[in-house]
């Protein structure tokens, strides 16, 4: 059983239960992905399955890639990720994997690259705290502090400002509060990274 499948972020809504709890949940659209590779311990050392997933024209994929999928023999894909997989036996190139992978109420993680906010400044992107709002004390009331250094340098790891977002998160333990196989769509409780339209992974959360 494969523990992951690729997707996309539709956005989100809410839906109801039968005891009129309202549950807010993000829909993606899981797939369908297409088995391109497979990797073993005996050729790479490890055991995974490629996915590709995502309908894109021929001529905007380079060569490189485009020899992977013809090597395959099934149509280009926009992505192309590895997926680890316990037996890759279990698996044929050219397979299809849709959502039925999950079930209603496993807990899941999923992977997605935020949404990028540009530069912006400490208090922002570290949460510091403003300086004093007094006329008479001083003017600096949003600018960056002391970095604590003595040489001149500014130390690597001190929070000033800088690019914010656009950066690979994972939220974890997230429930499956329905699927829909008809369209091939996971509802997922919550919110999870990126924006509406961008690539996500889902994967079975590793039970403690």
């Amino acid at each position: 059983m494969l523990n992951a499948i690729l997707g996309r972020k539709v956005g989100m809504t809410q839906i109801f239960r039968e005891d009129g709890e309202m549950i807010p949940v993000t829909v993606v659209e899981a797939g369908p992905c297409v088995v391109v590779q497979k990797k073993t311990v005996e050729s790479d050392g490890y055991n995974a399955v490629q996915l590709g997933f995502g309908e894109i024209r021929e001529n905007l994929v380079n060569k490189p890639e485009t020899g992977v999928f013809k090597k395959a023999g099934v149509p280009v894909k926009r992505y192309l990720r590895e997926v680890a997989a316990d037996d890759v036996n279990e698996f044929e190139v050219g397979q299809e994997i849709l959502a039925d992978i999950f079930k209603d109420g496993e807990s899941v993680d999923v992977t997605g690259t935020s949404k990028g906010k540009g530069y912006a400044g400490a208090i922002k992107r570290w949460n510091h705290h403003r300086g004093p709002m007094t006329h008479g004390v001083t003017k600096a009331h949003r600018k960056g502090g002391s970095m604590g250094t003595r040489t001149g340098k500014t130390r690597k790891g001190t929070r000033r400002a800088g690019h914010l977002g656009n950066e690979r998160v994972t939220i974890q333990n997230l429930k499956i509060a329905g699927i829909m196989m008809e369209r091939n769509l996971i509802l997922v409780k919550g919110a999870i990274p990126g924006k509406n339209g961008s690539l996500v992974i889902v994967k079975r959360s590793v039970k403690a």
